[in-house]
């Protein structure tokens, strides 16, 4: 028997970061949007605890127990008596590897559900979160999808209303960004960092759909900073806007580069811009707001 999960990938239509706090963290005003692009998670009974991935990019994943979909087994395990997880994961990658998007979040959210329905634990929805929460900042929204507003480090959830659909393009870029970096960045270039306040104009334009408002509104507080370690991002966002995106950011903590569309066919033509533009390594097309993990 199989279980298999696909999840989302995210953009954050605003990042507010806040100044470090004692442990290291930094609060976070962060509306995330899942959208269409997905990884699917297949989970089967096996002698001991095992990992495989497929796709692009799928070298640079972890195969051990650092990886989050082992851990996220390894804690749902633990939680229910099962004792050290006998599982094979497999993960089938299509979500940018180290691009800001999620990908490592939403596979963990993926086999917590995966493992959760393969060994009939009956897990809450409440308990699923409360582990995602453990594992990753990012996790409990690859859990719920759809839109949300995160804070705290980003795991506090509100889920909120989506009026329309939003049609992005997403260019990685030839090669990776640590996200501890991008945050050590930030912290020495912004000192004095104000509190996190999520944006109403861009939780109005999420609920209306209108996409020319939430275009004014995108804003990314960890962008100077990506941009700072990784300055041909820049070529990239200029591309895209020369393309005739609405507009254009860094994804998450980057390198990945997020173009907000007006329309499909919109998008596909910033999409041709991009891929001819020779500035970064692959362009996709996706829509959003998508589902989050979801048994198939």
């Amino acid at each position: 028997m199989s279980v298999t999960v696909r999840v989302p990938a995210k953009v954050n239509v605003q990042l507010a970061v806040g100044p470090a706090r004692p442990d290291g963290f930094h609060d976070l005003a962060n509306v995330f949007l899942a959208v269409g692009l997905f990884d699917e998670v297949t989970v089967e009974h096996a002698d001991s605890l095992s990992l495989t991935c497929t796709g692009p990019g799928s070298d640079q994943v972890p195969l051990d127990r650092t990886n989050l979909a082992a851990r996220a087994a390894i804690a749902l395990a633990a939680r229910h008596g099962l004792g050290d997880p006998k599982v094979r994961i497999h993960i089938a990658k299509d979500i940018p590897v180290a691009g800001g998007m999620a990908g490592g979040s939403a596979d963990a959210a993926g086999a917590l559900v995966a493992c959760d329905a393969l060994w009939e634990t009956g897990a809450s929805r409440d308990e699923l979160l409360d582990i995602c929460a453990e594992l990753g900042s990012d996790v409990p929204f690859s859990l719920v999808g759809g839109a949300a507003l995160g804070t705290g480090r980003g795991e506090k959830l509100r889920l909120l209303d989506v009026g329309g659909e939003f049609w992005w393009v997403f260019a990685a870029a030839d090669g990776g960004l640590s996200t501890p970096a991008v945050y050590r960045e930030f912290d020495r270039l912004s000192p004095h960092a104000p509190e996190p306040v999520a944006s109403p104009a861009v939780l109005e334009a999420l609920r209306t759909g209108d996409v020319a408002a939430l275009a004014a509104t995108l804003t990314n507080d960890l962008q100077p900073a990506a941009l700072s370690l990784f300055p041909s991002l820049k070529a990239t966002l200029d591309a895209g806007a020369s393309g005739g995106a609405l507009a254009s950011l860094v994804s998450g903590s980057g390198p990945t580069t997020a173009f907000l569309a007006a329309d499909a066919d919109a998008a596909h033509r910033v999409a041709a811009a991009l891929a001819a533009s020779g500035t970064c390594r692959s362009v996709r097309v996706a829509s959003s707001p998508a589902p989050g993990a979801t048994l198939l």
